[in-house]
């Protein structure tokens, strides 16, 4: 892989914090590129050595990964969005599922994930080596933050370029495991290794980062139940459902309400409103954020990368752009979500025309909405999952916690939770409350499941079904120009 990151190769960005918009106080994830160091001096202060932290972070939070891009791409090759203006430029040919390796998308996402592992692996190495800088607890936090955000980074790679673990346990190929810095050209040329080789590797990270990582942190950094919370999100998609058992049964209780006992104090709002609106738009203190990117005016995703610019209306001063609208086919006519009298969540749509938008994500440009990362309620729905079969009386019980806290008087049909239905029940809740963040297609993937066919006014996309052609994006053509041992899938 050729390096891609915005700078001389021999030279490390200094980060340098900036100010919430919104607050006078410091952000450990506001930061921009100030000025630029020689790579030998860019960990020579436990200043620069924070600020090379600051700039994994910065890396991930790119609107073109998880500032924003990532997040939509995989909700829009789903079915619960229909395209509103065929614009190449914001996803069209992933919506219809027509892209290529020189695709924008493709290449662009791959760049900037890559980036972002390539920082994580100068850090990791860059503290190692100036450890003595820094007290042992601190050292050991930063390579573990380091780590975490590697993990992050490899598992964002094989929701788009790979194959899904259920296809054959793993043996596909997957993506290009680059786990040393590259300063110069001489490691390009890298071979994929297999999906399982991949996702053994993250698991290695977040395992050897958990008891590093602090227990407690604002929620715009890795902590230790941040860790835990993403390993269920992890195992779900290799279908270890035990495992996903084990590693919520540190975060989750066993009866509710459910929360955290040790760590960060995790556990559902009461309101989704204080979720949306509250922990997304300029602070990170719900008690159900695990971990979010935070934005500012100076640390913007780019206007054409940020969640409210795809999904909101252009009217009423929220500025967004109408790019995409909520089917009126898909979860959006669920039965059970159908009313916004009686279930908190169709508050945070609107009808502009004759259509529905996610107003979830509401800052007008510059779009600084805080990006979610990991909720509480995903983890007490990957737990419901994952404990179907063996525990349904608290599968349930998460099921109902996720459900009630937006719809207090709602009570699920008794045939929604007989044993032949409860893991749908599970599947339909997870679209209506992550809608909007980035879990459909990856959600689609990990089940063995079709992409269905999807159709407005402005053009159509068809049926994908499972593992055949478009079903994941092809390796990006920047990666095969420069790298001699890759294949295509």
């Amino acid at each position: 892989m050729k390096i891609r990151l915005n700078q001389n190769i021999k030279y490390l960005f200094l980060a340098v914090p900036l100010l919430f918009a919104t607050s006078c106080k410091k952000d450990f994830l506001n930061t921009a590129p100030d000025t630029s160091l020689p790579i030998e001096d860019a960990f020579s202060t436990p200043d620069r050595i924070l600020s090379q932290v600051n700039g994994i972070y910065a890396g991930v939070k790119s609107g073109q990964f998880y500032g924003g891009r990532y997040l939509i791409y995989n909700d829009i090759r789903g079915e619960d969005f229909i395209v509103n203006k065929p614009n190449g430029v914001t996803g069209l040919d992933t919506w219809r599922f027509n892209v290529t390796s020189g695709t924008n998308e493709v290449v662009n996402l791959w760049g900037n994930i890559y980036t972002a592992v390539n920082r994580a692996n100068l850090v990791i190495e860059g503290v190692n080596a100036n450890a003595s800088l820094l007290t042992p607890a601190l050292a050991k936090q930063y390579v573990a933050e380091a780590k975490f955000l590697r993990a992050f980074c490899y598992y964002g790679l094989l929701q788009l370029y790979a194959k899904p673990y259920i296809t054959d346990n793993g043996a596909s190929l997957g993506v290009p495991l680059r786990l040393k810095g590259e300063k110069d050209l001489t490691g390009n040329d890298l071979k994929r290794s297999t999906v399982a080789e991949v996702y053994a590797q993250i698991l290695k990270d977040l395992n050897e980062a958990e008891p590093d990582l602090a227990l407690t942190l604002t929620a715009t950094r890795a902590s230790r139940n941040t860790a835990i919370a993403f390993k269920t999100r992890v195992y779900l998609s290799m279908n270890n459902l035990l495992a996903v058992v084990t590693e919520a049964n540190k975060i989750v209780t066993a009866t509710a309400p459910f929360s955290a006992t040790t760590g960060a104090p995790l556990k559902l709002e009461a309101s989704i409103a204080n979720v949306f609106g509250g922990a997304y738009t300029g602070n990170a203190t719900a008690t159900e954020v695990a971990l979010t990117f935070p934005m500012a005016d100076l640390d913007a995703p780019g206007t054409q990368n940020q969640l409210a610019y795809y999904y909101n209306v252009s009217t009423n001063g929220a500025g967004g752009n109408e790019e995409y609208f909520l089917n009126p086919t898909g979860i959006f006519a669920n039965a059970a979500f159908a009313a916004a009298s009686t279930d908190a969540r169709k508050g945070l749509t609107t009808v502009s025309g004759s259509n529905t938008y996610l107003t979830k994500f509401k800052k007008p440009s510059p779009y600084t909405d805080y990006v979610p990362v990991i909720r509480y309620a995903e983890v007490l729905l990957n737990l419901a999952e994952a404990t179907v079969v063996t525990d349904p009386v608290r599968s349930i019980a998460l099921l109902n916690a996720v459900r009630q806290r937006s719809n207090p008087g709602y009570v699920f049909p008794a045939a929604d939770l007989l044993p032949a239905n409860l893991k749908n029940t599970i599947l339909a809740e997870r679209r209506i409350e992550l809608l909007g963040e980035g879990f459909r297609s990856p959600d689609i993937m990990r089940l063995g499941l079709g992409f269905p066919a999807k159709s407005g006014t402005q053009g159509t996309a068809p049926a994908i079904p499972f593992n055949t052609a478009g079903y994941i994006w092809p390796i990006s053509s920047t990666e095969i120009q420069n790298n001699k041992l890759i294949v295509q899938n």
